[in-house]
């Protein structure tokens, strides 16, 4: 398997040493590169083909936010969120950015790298006390809703399953289909809730909005 190419940018040298310590012994990633503000790090992804970008949110001259939101706009890898803040709103805003997923730095080493696979592999993640959060915003909201439309009663199973933060092998257990099956289901979802990708499924499906 080819290396996975990995950004790190955050604001402080301790974790991004840190982070480059943990990938760099392990054959699977390549750090190819850290940056110390969003600014040098949508620059550093135009000048280098990353697979995954780890992006702390809150940074100077340019934030995380905005970084993001450059980065997918002009198809530069895919954003995994990395952040000491648990702040709702400003993960919202990184996942409407375009960010595949989101966790709190008090990660183990393990747990990140499974997390940039998940990322890599197309499978969106997102720390379970977000999940959470957003379920009860789901249940306090009333105004705006998720809008089944015109999707079939399994594509809803699919969707609720995304929610729940499952992946397409445990999606496929839990509704006895493959997991080839699966991803074509998440591929019309998305199609037909013009949406780009699985944690904003997710978000969409837990507080109705897109």
């Amino acid at each position: 398997m080819d290396r996975i190419k990995v950004i790190i940018a955050d604001d402080s040298d301790f974790v991004r040493d840190g982070m480059k310590i943990i990938l760099d012994v392990d054959e699977d990633f390549e750090v190819i590169g850290c940056a110390s503000d969003g600014k040098e790090a949508v620059e550093l992804a135009q000048k280098e083909k990353a697979d995954v970008i780890l992006m702390d949110i809150q940074m100077p001259v340019m934030d995380g936010i905005e970084a993001t939101k450059h980065i997918v706009e002009e198809g530069l890898g895919k954003v995994l969120i990395l952040t000491t803040f648990d702040d709702d709103e400003l993960v919202r805003q990184a996942l409407r950015n375009g960010a595949k997923g989101y966790l709190i730095k008090n990660h183990t080493p393990e747990h990140l790298k499974q997390m940039i696979r998940s990322v890599y592999n197309g499978t969106g993640v997102m720390e379970e006390g977000m999940l959470e959060s957003l379920a009860s915003d789901k249940e306090e909201r009333a105004g705006s809703a998720f809008d089944p439309g015109d999707l079939t009663e399994r594509e809803l199973d699919i969707v609720k399953a995304v929610a729940d933060g499952l992946s397409n092998k445990e999606i496929a257990e839990r509704l006895c289909i493959s997991e080839g099956t699966v991803k074509n289901y998440i591929t019309t979802i998305l199609s037909k809730e013009e949406l780009s990708h699985r944690t904003a499924l997710a978000v969409y499906y837990l507080t109705g909005k897109k």
